[in-house]
């Protein structure tokens, strides 16, 4: 099976690491396929695209969409697109917009619980300054010594129904689909086993997104259990879609599992890579 690793993160997003950087530790760690899918944004594509030329690696344009369904956070990964595409592109900046703003609320919420500074500090810690994250946050209130570690600050702080979690109004799942096919793309849901969804609730997510034209999903995802291996795979089995996986590497000590470092996929189901 190809060592392939479809979902990374670099600081042209909330990674810790810039784009070079990634490629060339993927490119290390064995990896003979990488894509980089920063959050909404490609400014690190052709800086890896350079280091996995030079070292001999394959790469493939990538990206990671964040969408709003059910009222939920969900995000889209797209595959071997133009990335020049004005509306892709277009639609990614009205994104990016949309981060500064929330924010700045979620400082808000923070401060009023005692939590001072939150904005500011977050903000050192993106380089993008237009990408800024609840990772961000995260990596404040651990240098602030609120929480141990990035983990325990999303599980007490910033997701839904804590403190200093605020509601967004995202992309749509049509949009996100469409900008990616539009583009020549192929799209797939992302770590589909991180979503509060009932079993009802998945199938419908994927009834839609298939019938928009999605066409894979993250199967293997470094923050899959061995049991949502297997749940993903029957899945992706019975709607045809393609299988893809990824560490979801966003930097050393902070992520799930290291680039490169995935179990492979199932037997049976179409590797996504075989549309690129």
């Amino acid at each position: 099976m190809l060592n392939a690793d479809l979902h990374c993160h670099s600081t042209a997003s909330d990674g810790l690491l810039p784009a070079a950087e990634v490629a060339r530790r993927a490119a290390q760690n064995g990896v003979e396929l990488l894509a980089l899918t920063d959050h909404d944004d490609l400014g690190g594509l052709a800086e890896a695209r350079s280091v996995a030329d030079e070292l001999g690696m394959r790469f493939v344009n990538g990206v990671e969409i964040s969408i709003e369904w059910g009222g939920l956070q969900v995000h889209i990964l797209g595959f071997a697109f133009a990335a020049d595409d004005q509306v892709l592109n277009t639609g990614l900046t009205s994104i990016r917009t949309g981060r500064v703003d929330r924010a700045r609320r979620m400082a808000a919420e923070l401060d009023r619980i005692g939590i001072h500074g939150c904005y500011e500090g977050a903000m050192r810690h993106a380089e993008n300054s237009n990408l800024i994250s609840r990772s961000h946050f995260a990596r404040y209130l651990v240098e602030a010594g609120v929480c141990k570690d990035v983990r325990s600050v999303f599980e007490s702080y910033i997701v839904p129904g804590r403190p200093g979690y605020v509601d967004h109004r995202w992309a749509t799942l049509a949009d996100s689909v469409g900008w990616i096919l539009g583009a020549g793309g192929v799209a797939a849901v992302a770590h589909p086993g991180r979503y509060k969804l009932s079993r009802l609730e998945m199938r419908l997510l994927l009834d839609e997104f298939k019938s928009l034209g999605g066409q894979a999903i993250e199967v293997v995802s470094g923050s899959h259990s061995a049991e949502n291996v297997t749940s993903f795979a029957r899945l992706a089995r019975e709607y045809g879609f393609m299988a893809s996986c990824g560490s979801d590497f966003h930097g050393p000590g902070e992520s799930y599992v290291d680039l490169g470092r995935l179990a492979p996929l199932p037997q049976g189901l179409t590797p996504v890579w075989e549309a690129f």
